[in-house]
């Protein structure tokens, strides 16, 4: 599974993989609302992940 997009993290890839798939059932079965919405999930998933690598990183006290 070495097809990360951009914003998608190791780890993580198959929840992408999943909403894909139901993007893609959706649209093959003539269900356009649940489509957008797999797309608006992928979105979602993408933005908690990267608001969660950009999280401030606690850095040790420094010892002079």
């Amino acid at each position: 599974m070495g097809n990360n997009k951009p914003g998608e993290h190791m780890g993580f890839e198959w929840i992408f993989d999943v909403l894909r798939d139901l993007k893609s059932f959706a649209s093959a079965n003539d269900m356009p609302a649940l489509a957008h919405k797999a797309d608006e999930a992928i979105a979602a998933a993408r933005a908690e992940l990267e608001a969660r690598s950009d999280a401030p990183k606690e850095k040790p006290d420094q010892l002079h």
